[in-house]
């Protein structure tokens, strides 16, 4: 590979139901995870003879440009070298998997390539790094090493983050149970987004209460989505503070950016499709 341009999409929870948690600390999911077809960063990769990583963006402040970057673990543990360039479009400690993903989309440029990576190094770099390394509709299990391909039909949707970052141990400490039940063993086949709309609502986050204890915007921004108009269902992705709400058509979808959007300016609003 000499250079080599990437698309981190986010990534989203439609579920997340936290089932248990092991002796060594690490909690057990099972979520459905599904990518943002419109909102990512995005990432440029030239092979050279050394690791550099340069961040731009406008959400570049506040991220770093050395080893403590999962870019640039996952470079380094894949044993490439080279010069990094990362645009940050996705608002970070949002939930949405900004640092995962960008991870993910370095291994899989240099996979694709024909580079062979280490065993267990996408799990090693973060939970939700194997899934993202998939790229596409799965149900997420275990401490995220168990990754089963779903069919989902295309899902119109908002995204939106309050402006407000969430420190991910702060909400497992305040989570109340962490012995939930499971989803379903079995996932029905949808029809439409209405159909996969209302299965969801029967389904949780079960990290939405503690996130929303710990950063009360998070409740905001999910009564706006919830009573924007034609909304099917609302909830917050991962561990916060990004939510997001899905609708019959995208153009309901872009409806609803341009009405919360203009309502809270300071927030980040970005219409898409998932799956």
């Amino acid at each position: 590979m000499t250079t080599a341009e990437i698309f981190a999409p986010a990534k989203i929870n439609l579920t997340l139901h936290v089932t248990g948690r092991r002796d060594d600390g690490y909690h057990l999911l099972d979520s459905l995870v599904v990518f943002a077809a419109q909102a990512g960063d995005r990432l440029r990769l030239t092979a050279g003879e050394s690791l550099s990583l340069a961040v731009s963006g406008p959400f570049a402040a506040g991220v770093p440009q050395d080893p403590r970057n999962l870019v640039w673990r996952a470079a380094e543990g894949a044993g490439w070298a080279g010069a990094m360039e990362l645009e940050k479009f996705l608002p970070h400690g949002a939930g949405i998997g900004g640092g995962s993903s960008d991870a993910a989309a370095v291994l899989r440029a240099l996979a694709e390539q024909g580079h062979d990576l280490p065993l267990g190094l996408p799990l090693s770099l973060g939970a939700d790094v194997p899934v993202c390394v998939a790229g596409a509709a799965a149900r997420m299990q275990g401490i995220g090493e168990d990754i089963t391909p779903i069919t989902l039909p295309r899902l119109p949707a908002l995204l939106v983050n309050p402006g407000v970052e969430v420190p991910t141990g702060a909400v497992f400490s305040a989570l109340a149970s962490r012995d939930n039940a499971p989803m379903p063993q079995g996932l029905p086949t949808f029809a439409g987004v209405e159909d996969c709309a209302a299965w969801l609502s029967e389904q949780r986050n079960d990290l939405e209460a503690p996130a929303i204890a710990v950063a009360p915007e998070i409740m905001r921004a999910l009564g706006d989505l919830r009573s924007s108009r034609n909304a099917l269902m609302a909830r917050m992705s991962g561990s916060g503070s990004s939510c997001f709400a899905l609708y019959p058509t995208l153009k309901a979808a872009h409806f609803a950016a341009y009405e919360i959007g203009a309502e809270h300016p300071e927030w980040w609003c970005v219409a898409t499709e998932l799956g």
